[in-house]
């Protein structure tokens, strides 16, 4: 539906208003500058115009937009048709509003390690979870593979682009004492849960290419997680690895230790051992294909300058049962909101009143598979640098009213606004204020919260690199995650609302005249 007419209307009574943003009534002192109310074009979001795209976006047709899925391609091209009509531009300079992301689901590879032409296949004396095809004519022995205080197997060892060979446990005397304790007190080095993962992160960060490691007494315990794994062939998915760059781990068995090493239950004199290993182990992963659709309206005074909007264009598809999970709102009410925003910025840069600063519209892929579309925007290949990304505003959920929450029905779960940014809390504080009174809850954003939600939506991609964020979220319920999660059920008044919040917010941080401050780091 267009609103030209409406806008024109708003225009001419905004511009005619005394009314003020936030940053504008610091700025504009002397009022020798124009003042834009973003009321007007706040008032286009509205709550038919969400319904009609979120009855579609939601709809038995898109099957739960599971990643890589039809359902899910269906859903990227409905996000781009909606962008081309409203005339937002692709964020890639060719024009394409899809970012490709690599994902792959990863199965146990296949094959086999060979010693001295001798052959070892996987899952009796050797297993992996990541494929490995390489030779060596030697490997290093670092005993225990510790470095502590004054110890360290790693002595006069160069073990840069070489397999070694770790052995589980830790130096003790004769008389049982323990090196690195000084008593009979066993060190974190023997710790399964901790010294297992010391141990290779320490190999990697001395350049080593891969390791094999020989615990004895947990052997078997790690090789019924293989054989778990086996059985339940399904895998999970994630990026795609670059095997250019990969690190092996090989867990071995004591007839495998022996036959690298036959004194290795007694010797812990680290050592260079002349042996032909040959490693094959071939990839068995499945790839998907997948994709972020990010759009953009450029910026009028500071281009170089982005704020990202997001939400996940994601759900989790079809059970196993054959019914929909629809998603609407996880997270097609997001989804549908970012449209709405990014309308609402279109029409102000139609009229003149454009944002200074760039408007990213960032519709990830795979959050429900680990957060993986926003992981590989920000780690890998961010559209646009992450030094000149001033805010995120992730928007997860937002229409509907979490039944454990008491008091009146007009409200929205803040969290992560004051972790990275004083300034951006107090303003997205005075933005409500000014314009949508909604009632802003922090309950999830105690630190001490259990559900952890300040770490398990997209912003967290970007607040870890030490953006701040703005995470909106109605809270769960009932239908989360099932196929009762349809439009229908959407509270479009509140959805309505609360992208409206979403845009002032962003209208401020796009229009001020100085970039959001960071005050504190992530953690």
């Amino acid at each position: 539906m267009k609103k030209t007419l409406f806008i024109l209307i708003g225009i001419i009574f905004g511009c005619n208003s005394s009314q003020k943003t936030v940053s504008e009534s610091a700025i504009n002192n002397n009022d020798t500058v124009p003042i834009v109310d973003s009321r007007a074009y706040a008032a286009t979001i509205t709550e038919n115009e969400l319904k009609e795209h979120l009855f579609i976006y939601a709809s038995d047709e898109f099957e739960g937009r599971e990643t890589g899925e039809p359902g899910q391609k269906k859903a990227v091209a409905y996000l781009k048709s909606e962008y081309e009509k409203i005339g937002v531009s692709a964020a890639k300079t060719n024009g394409d509003y899809f970012q490709k992301v690599p994902l792959e689901i990863s199965k146990l590879p296949t094959g086999k390690l060979s010693v001295n032409g001798i052959d070892y296949p996987i899952g009796e004396h050797v297993f992996t979870f990541n494929p490995v095809e390489a030779t060596w004519e030697s490997i290093v022995y670092v005993g225990y593979g510790i470095e502590a205080g004054n110890y360290s197997d790693y002595k006069d060892l160069d073990v840069t682009g070489k397999m070694v060979l770790i052995k589980s446990g830790e130096p003790r005397t004769k008389e049982g004492v323990y090196t690195l304790s000084g008593t009979q007190e066993k060190s974190i080095w023997s710790s399964l849960s901790e010294a297992l993962n010391k141990k290779i992160q320490l190999a990697m960060d001395k350049g080593a290419k891969g390791v094999l490691y020989f615990d004895h007494e947990n052997f078997n315990r790690f090789k019924g997680r293989f054989n778990s794994m086996k059985s339940n062939d399904s895998g999970r998915m994630g990026l795609k690895a670059n095997d250019k760059t990969s690190f092996s781990s090989l867990f071995i068995d004591k007839t495998l230790a022996i036959t690298l090493l036959n004194t290795i239950m007694e010797d812990s004199e680290p050592k260079t051992i002349a042996t032909h290993l040959d490693l094959a182990f071939k990839n068995s992963n499945t790839h998907v294909d997948s994709e972020n659709v990010v759009a953009i309206i450029k910026g009028s005074e500071k281009p170089d300058e982005y704020i990202v909007i997001s939400s996940h264009l994601d759900h989790i598809g079809i059970s196993a049962n054959g019914e929909i999970n629809n998603g609407a709102d996880d997270d097609g009410s997001g989804s549908v909101a970012l449209l709405e925003i990014a309308e609402a910025f279109k029409e102000a840069s139609k009229a003149g009143n454009g944002p200074k600063r760039s408007i990213v519209f960032l519709h990830v892929t795979g959050e429900e598979k680990g957060l993986l579309g926003s992981q590989y925007y920000t780690d890998i290949d961010p559209i646009f640098p992450l030094n000149q990304t001033v805010a995120n505003l992730n928007i997860d959920m937002i229409g509907r009213i979490d039944p454990k929450r008491k008091g009146d029905r007009n409200y929205i779960y803040l969290i992560g606004s004051d972790k990275l940014s004083t300034e951006l809390h107090e303003l997205s504080e005075e933005i409500n204020t000014k314009y949508t009174n909604i009632e802003l809850d922090y309950t999830y954003n105690d630190e001490n919260d259990p559900n952890r939600f300040y770490y398990r939506s997209d912003h967290y991609n970007f607040a870890k690199n030490n953006i701040p964020i703005i995470f909106y979220f109605n809270g769960t319920h009932d239908d989360y995650h099932r196929p009762g999660d349809t439009p229908d059920k959407i509270n479009y008044d509140l959805l309505q609302n609360r992208a409206r919040l979403v845009f002032h917010t962003a209208w401020e941080v796009a229009n001020r005249e100085q970039r959001i401050a960071v005050d504190k780091v992530f953690k």
